[in-house]
């Protein structure tokens, strides 16, 4: 494998799909290993960035990190979402090129599709019409992202590469309630349910500590009263919009393993494969279920018996976002993790959580 022996800077490490990456390049055997915290180098600053680039001078990049969340926290803060993902891209893809790093790898997500679009979602839909409202600032950040590796790439005959994740879920998600994606949300409130209805107080404590604050509407749902000492009422897991949607869901390892995939075909495949200005790859497993099928699969895995709701007066989001992923299946690469087998790593990671501060809701 190419990675062997060299620098390799993983921008986003602590996140989901980034700590996903470091796991795969570990174990291709990767032993140099650049990593920084938040706390450590802020990826909005354009000179700390330079200076990050010039004193380490790494090899590859795989540019995973970005400010991340599911409807409610897109509808929240669009200005934090374009701006700090436009600002993370910019520095990082141009600092890379100014310190000589000619292979990097760009994460971008499935929401830079159109809202009507055909189905499954092949890569040339891009820029064909007009972007899910409830998330268009962060979809024309990753856009620019595309956009930014192919223009290195043309200018400066640079190897920028960008792969299009579908729905993502796997060990180390985010569980905040308010700025969660669907399935993290989905197995918290299912876990918290399954608490109450257990009338296990500790444990929701426990949880709260682990996983960040309970907001007035889940207590309600679980019969929790606004100081946290009672359980009363009927237990319920009520959720956004009506289940009908579809959604594609590939387990992160999967995506790391993809990652690290395509960064490492060699430059005729690639180039084959792709076009200079079509240049970004879908991701995805294959096929997708409804959020309806998707709650029951949860609550199965989580053991919760209950009532299951759905609130229509919630947005749903775009009604099928399924990736067409041949390209990727005719380079070699197919997901292997089934959805019910992700479900089981993913709830064993959360219940391992506990126990820990929370750091949920913050940018990767």
């Amino acid at each position: 494998m190419q990675t062997q022996g060299r620098k390799i800077y993983v921008a986003g490490h602590r996140g989901m799909v980034g700590a996903a990456i470091v796991r795969q390049l570990e174990k291709a055997g990767c032993r140099n290993i650049i990593t920084r915290t938040h706390a450590q180098l802020d990826l909005t600053s354009q000179a700390d960035v330079a200076a990050f680039f010039k004193a380490e001078q790494p090899d590859q990049v795989y540019l995973a990190a970005a400010k991340v969340g599911g409807i409610h926290a897109n509808n929240a803060y669009p200005a934090d979402f374009i701006y700090q993902n436009l600002m993370i891209q910019a520095n990082v893809i141009h600092a890379a090129h100014t310190h000589g790093v000619h292979k990097l790898l760009f994460l971008g997500s499935s929401c830079i599709y159109p809202k009507a679009v055909a189905q499954p979602m092949r890569e040339d839909a891009l820029l064909t019409g007009v972007l899910e409202p409830t998330n268009e600032p962060y979809a024309v950040a990753k856009i620019a992202g595309i956009k930014l590796c192919e223009s290195y790439n043309r200018q400066y005959g640079r190897d920028y590469r960008s792969v299009m994740p579908t729905n993502l879920y796997g060990p180390g998600d985010n569980y905040h309630l308010e700025n969660s994606h669907v399935l993290p949300a989905m197995i918290r409130k299912f876990h918290l349910a399954k608490l109450a209805q257990a009338g296990d107080l500790d444990s929701i404590r426990r949880d709260e500590q682990a996983y960040g604050p309970i907001p007035a509407d889940i207590r309600a749902m679980i019969g929790l009263d606004p100081a946290g000492t009672r359980l009363s009422g009927e237990v319920k897991v009520c959720l956004w919009g009506t289940g009908t949607p579809y959604r594609e869901f590939l387990h992160v390892d999967d995506m790391a393993a993809a990652s690290v995939f395509v960064l490492n075909l060699d430059d005729e495949t690639y180039a084959r494969n792709t076009q200079p200005m079509l240049s970004h790859i879908n991701v995805g497993f294959g096929s997708d279920i409804t959020i309806r099928e998707a709650a029951h699969a949860v609550a199965r895995q989580v053991g919760y018996q209950g009532s299951i709701e759905f609130d229509s007066t919630k947005p749903d989001g775009t009604f099928r976002k399924l990736m067409d992923s041949t390209r990727l299946q005719q380079l070699g690469w197919q997901a292997r993790i089934d959805f019910d087998s992700g479900l089981e790593t993913t709830y064993a990671d959360y219940l391992s959580g506990y126990g820990r501060s929370s750091k949920q809701g913050q940018p990767a």
